[in-house]
Protein backbone atom coordinates (compact mmCIF):
# COMPACT_ATOMS: atom_id res chain seq x y z
CA UNK A 1 0.00 0.00 0.00
CA UNK A 2 2.91 2.33 0.83
CA UNK A 3 4.41 1.68 -2.61
CA UNK A 4 1.14 2.53 -4.33
CA UNK A 5 0.90 5.81 -2.40
CA UNK A 6 4.50 6.63 -3.34
CA UNK A 7 3.83 5.98 -7.03
CA UNK A 8 0.67 8.09 -6.77
CA UNK A 9 2.72 11.02 -5.49
CA UNK A 10 5.27 10.54 -8.28
CA UNK A 11 2.47 10.46 -10.87
CA UNK A 12 1.00 13.75 -9.62
CA UNK A 13 4.46 15.37 -9.56
CA UNK A 14 5.21 14.20 -13.09
CA UNK A 15 1.91 15.54 -14.41
CA UNK A 16 2.47 18.84 -12.62
CA UNK A 17 5.87 19.26 -14.30
CA UNK A 18 4.07 19.16 -17.67
CA UNK A 19 0.98 21.16 -16.73
CA UNK A 20 0.01 22.38 -20.22
CA UNK A 21 0.49 18.99 -21.85
CA UNK A 22 -1.45 17.27 -19.07
CA UNK A 23 -4.30 19.79 -19.29
CA UNK A 24 -4.62 19.38 -23.08
CA UNK A 25 -4.58 15.58 -22.69
CA UNK A 26 -7.32 15.74 -20.04
CA UNK A 27 -9.50 17.93 -22.27
CA UNK A 28 -10.80 14.91 -24.19
CA UNK A 29 -11.71 13.17 -20.93
CA UNK A 30 -13.47 16.30 -19.70
CA UNK A 31 -15.57 16.61 -22.88
CA UNK A 32 -16.40 12.91 -23.07
CA UNK A 33 -17.30 12.47 -19.41
CA UNK A 34 -19.34 15.66 -19.17
CA UNK A 35 -21.34 14.79 -22.30
CA UNK A 36 -22.11 11.27 -21.10
CA UNK A 37 -23.19 12.49 -17.67
CA UNK A 38 -25.34 15.30 -19.10
CA UNK A 39 -27.09 13.07 -21.65
CA UNK A 40 -27.55 10.11 -19.31
CA UNK A 41 -28.60 12.24 -16.33
CA UNK A 42 -31.08 14.35 -18.30
CA UNK A 43 -32.59 11.31 -20.04
CA UNK A 44 -33.14 9.60 -16.68
CA UNK A 45 -34.56 12.78 -15.18
CA UNK A 46 -36.91 13.31 -18.14
CA UNK A 47 -38.04 9.68 -17.95
CA UNK A 48 -38.86 10.04 -14.26
CA UNK A 49 -40.85 13.23 -14.94
CA UNK A 50 -42.88 11.73 -17.77
CA UNK A 51 -43.52 8.52 -15.82
CA UNK A 52 -44.63 10.55 -12.81
CA UNK A 53 -47.03 12.52 -15.02
CA UNK A 54 -48.55 9.42 -16.59
CA UNK A 55 -48.69 7.51 -13.32
CA UNK A 56 -50.62 10.38 -11.75
CA UNK A 57 -53.68 8.93 -13.51
CA UNK A 58 -53.37 5.67 -11.59
CA UNK A 59 -54.35 2.36 -13.17
CA UNK A 60 -54.26 2.28 -16.96
CA UNK A 61 -57.11 0.28 -18.51
CA UNK A 62 -57.02 -2.17 -21.36
CA UNK A 63 -58.86 -0.57 -24.27
CA UNK A 64 -60.91 -2.59 -26.76
CA UNK A 65 -61.87 -0.85 -29.98
CA UNK A 66 -62.94 -1.82 -33.48
CA UNK A 67 -60.13 -2.45 -35.96
CA UNK A 68 -60.94 0.10 -38.65
CA UNK A 69 -58.79 -1.70 -41.25
CA UNK A 70 -61.09 -4.74 -41.53
CA UNK A 71 -63.39 -5.18 -44.52
CA UNK A 72 -66.67 -4.52 -42.69
CA UNK A 73 -65.96 -2.54 -39.49
CA UNK A 74 -69.66 -1.76 -38.99
CA UNK A 75 -70.37 -5.45 -38.34
CA UNK A 76 -67.90 -5.40 -35.44
CA UNK A 77 -69.31 -2.19 -33.95
CA UNK A 78 -69.15 -2.24 -30.16
CA UNK A 79 -72.52 -1.75 -28.47
CA UNK A 80 -73.39 -0.39 -25.05
CA UNK A 81 -74.61 -3.80 -23.90
CA UNK A 82 -71.21 -5.34 -24.72
CA UNK A 83 -69.76 -3.84 -21.54
CA UNK A 84 -72.07 -5.84 -19.26
CA UNK A 85 -71.63 -8.99 -21.35
CA UNK A 86 -67.85 -8.69 -21.31
CA UNK A 87 -67.80 -8.01 -17.55
CA UNK A 88 -69.85 -11.19 -16.98
CA UNK A 89 -67.51 -13.25 -19.20
CA UNK A 90 -64.34 -11.98 -17.50
CA UNK A 91 -65.76 -12.33 -13.99
CA UNK A 92 -63.41 -11.66 -11.08
CA UNK A 93 -60.44 -11.05 -13.39
CA UNK A 94 -61.48 -7.42 -13.81
CA UNK A 95 -62.64 -4.56 -11.58
CA UNK A 96 -65.05 -3.16 -14.12
CA UNK A 97 -65.74 -2.81 -17.86
CA UNK A 98 -66.73 0.72 -18.83
CA UNK A 99 -68.13 1.89 -22.19
CA UNK A 100 -66.22 5.06 -23.06
CA UNK A 101 -66.92 8.20 -25.07
CA UNK A 102 -65.11 11.50 -25.53
CA UNK A 103 -66.78 14.52 -27.11
CA UNK A 104 -66.21 18.25 -27.25
CA UNK A 105 -69.30 20.03 -26.00
CA UNK A 106 -70.27 23.63 -25.47
CA UNK A 107 -70.52 24.24 -21.74
CA UNK A 108 -72.56 27.16 -20.40
CA UNK A 109 -73.12 28.71 -17.00
CA UNK A 110 -75.09 31.94 -16.94
CA UNK A 111 -73.62 34.21 -19.60
CA UNK A 112 -70.28 32.37 -19.71
CA UNK A 113 -69.70 29.57 -22.19
CA UNK A 114 -66.78 27.69 -23.70
CA UNK A 115 -65.97 24.36 -25.37
CA UNK A 116 -64.48 21.54 -23.29
CA UNK A 117 -63.65 17.89 -23.66
CA UNK A 118 -66.28 15.77 -21.93
CA UNK A 119 -65.43 12.17 -21.13
CA UNK A 120 -67.02 9.31 -19.24
CA UNK A 121 -66.17 7.52 -16.03
CA UNK A 122 -67.56 4.60 -14.08
CA UNK A 123 -67.58 3.08 -10.61
CA UNK A 124 -63.92 2.04 -10.66
CA UNK A 125 -61.68 5.10 -10.42
CA UNK A 126 -58.41 3.80 -9.05
CA UNK A 127 -56.42 6.92 -9.82
CA UNK A 128 -54.45 9.46 -7.87
CA UNK A 129 -56.57 12.44 -8.86
CA UNK A 130 -57.70 14.11 -5.67
CA UNK A 131 -60.72 16.30 -5.11
CA UNK A 132 -60.31 19.91 -4.04
CA UNK A 133 -64.07 20.24 -3.54
CA UNK A 134 -66.99 17.82 -3.35
CA UNK A 135 -66.76 14.17 -4.38
CA UNK A 136 -66.10 11.89 -7.32
CA UNK A 137 -68.83 10.26 -9.36
CA UNK A 138 -69.93 7.11 -7.51
CA UNK A 139 -71.79 3.84 -8.15
CA UNK A 140 -75.19 5.34 -7.40
CA UNK A 141 -74.62 8.02 -10.04
CA UNK A 142 -73.76 5.35 -12.61
CA UNK A 143 -76.66 3.05 -11.70
CA UNK A 144 -79.24 5.83 -11.82
CA UNK A 145 -77.71 7.61 -14.83
CA UNK A 146 -77.72 10.79 -12.78
CA UNK A 147 -77.05 14.06 -14.55
CA UNK A 148 -73.99 14.96 -12.51
CA UNK A 149 -70.46 15.97 -13.45
CA UNK A 150 -67.05 16.27 -11.83
CA UNK A 151 -64.93 19.03 -13.34
CA UNK A 152 -61.26 19.96 -13.31
CA UNK A 153 -60.00 22.93 -11.38
CA UNK A 154 -59.35 24.97 -14.54
CA UNK A 155 -62.97 24.51 -15.66
CA UNK A 156 -64.18 25.51 -12.19
CA UNK A 157 -61.98 28.63 -12.29
CA UNK A 158 -63.46 29.55 -15.68
CA UNK A 159 -67.09 29.52 -14.53
CA UNK A 160 -66.65 30.11 -10.80
CA UNK A 161 -63.61 32.35 -10.24
CA UNK A 162 -64.64 32.97 -6.65
CA UNK A 163 -64.90 29.23 -5.85
CA UNK A 164 -67.87 27.23 -4.68
CA UNK A 165 -68.56 25.31 -7.90
CA UNK A 166 -70.19 22.30 -6.21
CA UNK A 167 -73.98 22.53 -6.22
CA UNK A 168 -74.22 24.70 -9.32
CA UNK A 169 -75.63 23.51 -12.66
CA UNK A 170 -73.88 23.52 -16.03
CA UNK A 171 -75.68 23.28 -19.35
CA UNK A 172 -74.06 20.85 -21.80
CA UNK A 173 -75.48 19.43 -25.03
CA UNK A 174 -78.87 21.01 -24.23
CA UNK A 175 -79.03 19.22 -20.84
CA UNK A 176 -78.44 20.43 -17.30
CA UNK A 177 -75.82 18.73 -15.09
CA UNK A 178 -75.22 19.21 -11.38
CA UNK A 179 -71.59 19.72 -10.32
CA UNK A 180 -70.78 17.26 -7.52
CA UNK A 181 -67.00 17.61 -7.38
CA UNK A 182 -63.94 19.54 -8.48
CA UNK A 183 -60.65 17.73 -9.11
CA UNK A 184 -57.53 19.16 -7.52
CA UNK A 185 -55.14 20.89 -9.95
CA UNK A 186 -52.87 18.64 -11.98
CA UNK A 187 -49.30 19.37 -10.97
CA UNK A 188 -47.80 18.47 -14.34
CA UNK A 189 -47.00 21.52 -16.51
CA UNK A 190 -46.71 19.14 -19.48
CA UNK A 191 -50.36 18.09 -19.30
CA UNK A 192 -51.39 21.66 -18.57
CA UNK A 193 -49.62 22.91 -21.71
CA UNK A 194 -51.26 20.18 -23.77
CA UNK A 195 -54.69 21.09 -22.49
CA UNK A 196 -54.91 17.98 -20.35
CA UNK A 197 -55.97 20.00 -17.33
CA UNK A 198 -59.34 20.95 -18.89
CA UNK A 199 -61.81 18.09 -18.61
CA UNK A 200 -65.29 17.19 -17.45
CA UNK A 201 -66.29 13.70 -16.30
CA UNK A 202 -69.83 12.30 -16.70
CA UNK A 203 -71.18 8.86 -15.67
CA UNK A 204 -71.05 6.62 -18.75
CA UNK A 205 -74.71 5.64 -18.30
CA UNK A 206 -75.72 9.30 -18.32
CA UNK A 207 -73.62 10.01 -21.38
CA UNK A 208 -75.20 7.10 -23.24
CA UNK A 209 -78.69 8.44 -22.57
CA UNK A 210 -77.60 11.87 -23.79
CA UNK A 211 -75.99 10.80 -27.09
CA UNK A 212 -77.64 7.39 -27.74
CA UNK A 213 -74.64 6.33 -29.82
CA UNK A 214 -72.36 3.26 -29.67
CA UNK A 215 -69.32 3.63 -27.40
CA UNK A 216 -66.02 4.78 -28.88
CA UNK A 217 -64.39 1.85 -27.08
CA UNK A 218 -64.51 -0.27 -23.94
CA UNK A 219 -62.19 0.35 -20.98
CA UNK A 220 -61.34 -2.81 -19.05
CA UNK A 221 -59.66 -2.45 -15.64
CA UNK A 222 -57.88 -5.73 -14.81
CA UNK A 223 -57.36 -7.05 -11.29
CA UNK A 224 -53.77 -7.05 -9.96
CA UNK A 225 -51.73 -10.05 -11.04
CA UNK A 226 -53.92 -11.01 -14.00
CA UNK A 227 -52.03 -12.19 -17.08
CA UNK A 228 -52.69 -9.38 -19.55
CA UNK A 229 -51.96 -11.49 -22.64
CA UNK A 230 -54.49 -14.12 -21.57
CA UNK A 231 -57.01 -11.40 -20.72
CA UNK A 232 -56.60 -9.82 -24.16
CA UNK A 233 -57.40 -13.14 -25.81
CA UNK A 234 -60.47 -13.56 -23.62
CA UNK A 235 -61.69 -10.05 -24.47
CA UNK A 236 -61.39 -10.75 -28.20
CA UNK A 237 -63.13 -14.13 -27.84
CA UNK A 238 -66.02 -12.60 -25.88
CA UNK A 239 -66.58 -9.81 -28.42
CA UNK A 240 -66.39 -12.23 -31.35
CA UNK A 241 -68.92 -14.47 -29.67
CA UNK A 242 -71.39 -11.57 -29.89
CA UNK A 243 -70.39 -9.98 -33.20
CA UNK A 244 -69.18 -12.98 -35.16
CA UNK A 245 -65.85 -14.77 -35.68
CA UNK A 246 -64.81 -12.38 -38.47
CA UNK A 247 -64.94 -9.28 -36.23
CA UNK A 248 -61.54 -7.73 -35.66
CA UNK A 249 -60.61 -5.65 -32.60
CA UNK A 250 -57.61 -3.74 -31.35
CA UNK A 251 -56.84 -4.58 -27.72
CA UNK A 252 -54.48 -1.94 -26.31
CA UNK A 253 -52.76 -2.41 -22.97
CA UNK A 254 -52.28 1.05 -21.45
CA UNK A 255 -49.77 -0.12 -18.83
CA UNK A 256 -47.83 -2.02 -21.50
CA UNK A 257 -47.74 1.06 -23.70
CA UNK A 258 -46.28 3.03 -20.77
CA UNK A 259 -43.55 0.40 -20.30
CA UNK A 260 -42.77 0.49 -24.01
CA UNK A 261 -42.52 4.26 -23.90
CA UNK A 262 -40.21 4.01 -20.90
CA UNK A 263 -38.02 1.49 -22.77
CA UNK A 264 -37.83 3.78 -25.80
CA UNK A 265 -36.66 6.68 -23.63
CA UNK A 266 -34.06 4.49 -21.95
CA UNK A 267 -32.78 3.17 -25.28
CA UNK A 268 -32.60 6.68 -26.70
CA UNK A 269 -30.68 7.90 -23.65
CA UNK A 270 -28.31 4.94 -23.80
CA UNK A 271 -27.76 5.52 -27.51
CA UNK A 272 -26.88 9.17 -27.01
CA UNK A 273 -24.61 8.27 -24.11
CA UNK A 274 -22.91 5.67 -26.32
CA UNK A 275 -22.15 8.39 -28.84
CA UNK A 276 -20.48 10.32 -26.02
CA UNK A 277 -18.21 7.34 -25.35
CA UNK A 278 -16.58 8.02 -28.72
CA UNK A 279 -15.08 11.12 -27.13
CA UNK A 280 -13.78 8.95 -24.29
CA UNK A 281 -12.15 6.55 -26.75
CA UNK A 282 -10.47 9.48 -28.50
CA UNK A 283 -9.37 10.80 -25.11
CA UNK A 284 -8.00 7.37 -24.22
CA UNK A 285 -5.96 7.29 -27.41
CA UNK A 286 -4.62 10.74 -26.51
CA UNK A 287 -3.62 9.47 -23.08
CA UNK A 288 -1.86 6.47 -24.58
CA UNK A 289 -0.03 8.70 -27.06
CA UNK A 290 1.18 11.07 -24.31
CA UNK A 291 2.23 8.17 -22.10
CA UNK A 292 4.27 6.71 -24.97
CA UNK A 293 5.98 10.08 -25.33
CA UNK A 294 6.57 10.14 -21.57
CA UNK A 295 8.14 6.67 -21.66
CA UNK A 296 10.44 7.78 -24.47
CA UNK A 297 11.43 10.94 -22.59
CA UNK A 298 12.16 9.01 -19.41
CA UNK A 299 14.02 6.08 -20.95
CA UNK A 300 17.22 6.85 -19.00
CA UNK A 301 15.21 7.09 -15.74
CA UNK A 302 13.71 3.66 -16.44
CA UNK A 303 17.20 2.24 -17.01
CA UNK A 304 18.45 3.69 -13.73
CA UNK A 305 15.49 2.32 -11.79
CA UNK A 306 16.00 -1.16 -13.24
CA UNK A 307 19.75 -1.06 -12.59
CA UNK A 308 19.17 -0.49 -8.86
CA UNK A 309 16.66 -3.32 -8.55
CA UNK A 310 13.26 -2.09 -9.74
CA UNK A 311 11.18 -4.98 -11.12
CA UNK A 312 9.02 -5.01 -14.22
CA UNK A 313 5.94 -4.83 -11.97
CA UNK A 314 7.31 -1.71 -10.27
CA UNK A 315 7.95 0.08 -13.55
CA UNK A 316 4.60 -0.97 -14.97
CA UNK A 317 2.74 0.14 -11.84
CA UNK A 318 4.54 3.50 -11.89
CA UNK A 319 3.46 4.41 -15.43
CA UNK A 320 0.04 2.79 -15.12
CA UNK A 321 -0.63 4.89 -12.01
CA UNK A 322 0.30 8.02 -13.95
CA UNK A 323 -2.14 7.11 -16.72
CA UNK A 324 -4.94 6.41 -14.24
CA UNK A 325 -4.35 9.70 -12.39
CA UNK A 326 -4.41 11.59 -15.70
CA UNK A 327 -7.71 9.94 -16.74
CA UNK A 328 -9.28 10.29 -13.28
CA UNK A 329 -8.47 13.99 -13.00
CA UNK A 330 -9.97 14.57 -16.44
CA UNK A 331 -12.97 12.42 -15.63
CA UNK A 332 -13.51 14.14 -12.29
CA UNK A 333 -13.44 17.58 -13.90
CA UNK A 334 -15.79 16.36 -16.63
CA UNK A 335 -18.08 14.92 -13.95
CA UNK A 336 -18.32 18.33 -12.29
CA UNK A 337 -19.22 20.04 -15.58
CA UNK A 338 -21.62 17.25 -16.47
CA UNK A 339 -23.45 17.56 -13.15
CA UNK A 340 -23.75 21.32 -13.64
CA UNK A 341 -25.24 20.78 -17.12
CA UNK A 342 -27.57 18.09 -15.75
CA UNK A 343 -28.83 20.23 -12.87
CA UNK A 344 -29.33 23.24 -15.15
CA UNK A 345 -31.10 21.19 -17.82
CA UNK A 346 -33.28 19.47 -15.22
CA UNK A 347 -34.29 22.87 -13.87
CA UNK A 348 -35.52 23.88 -17.33
CA UNK A 349 -37.24 20.52 -17.96
CA UNK A 350 -39.01 20.63 -14.61
CA UNK A 351 -40.99 23.63 -15.82
CA UNK A 352 -42.64 21.32 -18.36
CA UNK A 353 -42.44 17.88 -16.75
CA UNK A 354 -42.87 18.68 -13.05
CA UNK A 355 -40.69 17.10 -10.37
CA UNK A 356 -37.66 15.25 -11.77
CA UNK A 357 -35.42 12.67 -10.12
CA UNK A 358 -31.70 12.79 -11.01
CA UNK A 359 -29.85 9.55 -10.11
CA UNK A 360 -26.74 11.26 -8.73
CA UNK A 361 -25.16 8.11 -7.29
CA UNK A 362 -25.54 6.24 -10.60
CA UNK A 363 -24.22 9.19 -12.60
CA UNK A 364 -21.15 9.69 -10.40
CA UNK A 365 -20.35 5.96 -10.29
CA UNK A 366 -20.53 5.77 -14.09
CA UNK A 367 -18.21 8.77 -14.45
CA UNK A 368 -15.60 7.42 -12.05
CA UNK A 369 -15.71 3.86 -13.41
CA UNK A 370 -15.35 5.07 -17.01
CA UNK A 371 -12.43 7.33 -16.07
CA UNK A 372 -10.50 4.61 -14.23
CA UNK A 373 -11.25 2.09 -16.98
CA UNK A 374 -9.96 4.45 -19.70
CA UNK A 375 -6.79 5.13 -17.70
CA UNK A 376 -6.13 1.44 -17.17
CA UNK A 377 -7.01 0.21 -20.67
CA UNK A 378 -5.11 2.86 -22.58
CA UNK A 379 -2.24 3.00 -20.10
CA UNK A 380 -1.42 -0.71 -20.17
CA UNK A 381 0.56 -0.68 -23.43
CA UNK A 382 2.82 2.30 -22.55
CA UNK A 383 3.38 0.85 -19.06
CA UNK A 384 4.18 -2.58 -20.54
CA UNK A 385 6.59 -1.01 -23.01
CA UNK A 386 8.40 0.75 -20.19
CA UNK A 387 8.50 -2.39 -18.05
CA UNK A 388 10.01 -4.54 -20.82
CA UNK A 389 12.82 -2.13 -21.72
CA UNK A 390 16.33 -3.52 -21.60
CA UNK A 391 18.10 -1.57 -18.83
CA UNK A 392 21.46 -1.45 -20.65
CA UNK A 393 19.89 -0.10 -23.84
CA UNK A 394 17.87 2.35 -21.77
CA UNK A 395 21.02 3.72 -20.06
CA UNK A 396 22.81 4.08 -23.40
CA UNK A 397 20.01 6.15 -24.95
Amino acid sequence: MTRVVAYLGEAVASLWRNKVRSALTMLGMIIGTSSIIAVFGLSKAATSGIEGTLNSFGTFPITAQVDATQDYPDRAQIRYSDAARLAADLGDRVHEVQPSWTRTWKVTYGTTSDYYEVGTTGVFQDDSLQMSEGRKIDAQDVQSAARVVAISQTVADKFFPNGGAVGHVLTMNANRYLIVGVYAPIKSPLLTSLGGSDFIAVPYSTFYRAVNLPPDNLSIYPMPGVDVDVLRSQITASLRHVHGPQAQYEIIDGAGALKTFDNVLNIAGAGLAAIGTVALVVAGIGIMNIMLVTVTERTREIGLRKSIGASRADIMLQFLMESIVLATLGGGTGMAFGLLFTIGGAELLSKQLGDLIIPYVLVVSIALSFSIAVGMIFGIYPAFRAATMDPIEALRS
